[in-house]
């Protein structure tokens, strides 16, 4: 199969005409754009490629009863990840009480492809978590004041993405997953991403210890950083956070600086790691579908992505837990709807985490 049948356009719900494993998710959407261009330079492989693809069928879990399916041009996926530590993710730790989404972001394409904004959702937001079915068919009852990541642990994919879609009110077009193992690959045939620290950050849980300066991170040190909360900002969720945010768009810089999209074999390194790393929705389960869905991200750079974390305070019954801010959330959220960049409105006095500025 040739490049021409492989690389088509984007591919999401709001066409005109249109009705892996467990994973930090930080990079899983540009992570995609990577699978698309190696997917169409080394057609040759498309069906050992084809064969890394494992997927999870939310539409069918979900069924009809979600937010209306708008055709406005723009798409919304639903990056997540999880705490897992199963098979080669033990090295990070134990589970206790189950596999959690420890990232979370939704990101919103706009209207041509060209400009994006991500709203990042604390994985300790308490929220209302509606009634959820989980893999076994078995139903989870609602629950008020839940944390947002328990909605993965309770239910899989399908109640987080349920949970995310009852929050916004928007329906989610996809979702991606991404794993420990298969992101540093990824990091790693990049040849590194480089970042630089305006402070030290030493932190033994994620195994990171970086001077201040400039420093090219290879896959386990990308992981690490991705991973720290305790070395940096007020120590907790919302300062990683900010530390993930400005790694996303330090990779969409070195993807563009390294010239992978002119490299057949980078290209073929980069797809066999990622098709291998994420875990798609149902929709994407070929290459092709892959190429059809985000073709188009490799256009974005760093200056084309608003990044912002979803408004929250600090819980009063509980700092170590965070709460949304209700207005200011729904501004997000009607931006989103409405195609519109998120005001800076928004945003302001929402508790941050004071790590901003920590990696640029």
């Amino acid at each position: 199969m040739g490049e021409q049948e492989t690389v088509g356009r984007i591919r999401g719900r709001r066409r005109n005409g249109s009705p892996r494993r467990r994973a930090l998710s930080v990079v899983a959407w540009s992570v995609a754009a990577l699978v698309v261009v190696g997917g169409g330079g080394a057609g040759f492989a498309y069906v050992k490629l084809n064969g890394n693809i494992e997927t999870v069928d939310i539409n069918t879990q979900l069924g009809d009863n979600r937010p209306a399916n708008v055709d406005n041009g723009s798409m919304d996926i639903l990056v997540l990840g999880s705490d897992s530590r199963a098979g080669a993710n033990a090295e990070y730790g134990r589970d206790e009480g189950g596999a959690r989404s420890d990232t979370a972001m939704v990101v919103h394409v706009y209207e041509g492809h060209k400009k994006a904004s991500v709203v990042s959702i604390p994985r300790d937001t308490l929220i209302t978590r509606p009634e959820c079915t989980d893999e076994d068919g078995k139903t989870v009852p609602a629950e008020y004041r839940a944390m947002f990541n328990t909605a993965y642990e309770v239910g899989g994919p399908a109640c987080a993405v349920k949970t995310v879609e009852h929050m916004s009110g928007i329906r989610m077009d996809h979702f991606v997953e991404v794993d420990f193992t298969g992101f540093k690959r990824i990091i790693d045939e990049l040849g590194g991403v480089r970042i630089t620290t305006t402070q030290p950050i030493q932190d033994k849980s994620s195994h990171l210890d970086l001077a201040a300066g400039t420093h090219t991170l290879d896959g386990e040190q990308a992981l690490g950083l991705v991973r720290t909360r305790k070395g940096v900002g007020d120590q907790s969720d919302l300062g990683r956070i900010q530390l993930q945010q400005a790694f996303v768009k330090a990779l969409l810089d070195q993807v563009k600086r390294v010239g992978v999209f002119t490299s057949p074999q980078k290209l073929w390194g980069l797809a066999d790691s990622a098709t291998k790393a994420i875990r798609p929705d149902s929709e994407l389960d070929t290459v092709k579908e892959l190429a059809d869905f985000a073709g188009g991200l490799s256009d974005l750079g760093a200056d084309d992505v608003q990044m912002i974390t979803l408004p929250v305070l600090y819980d009063q019954a509980d700092p170590n837990r965070v709460v949304p801010l209700d207005v200011q959330a729904q501004q997000v959220w009607t931006a989103f709807k409405q195609d519109q960049p998120v005001p800076a409105s928004a945003t302001k006095n929402a508790a941050t985490g004071a790590a901003e500025g920590v990696v640029k």
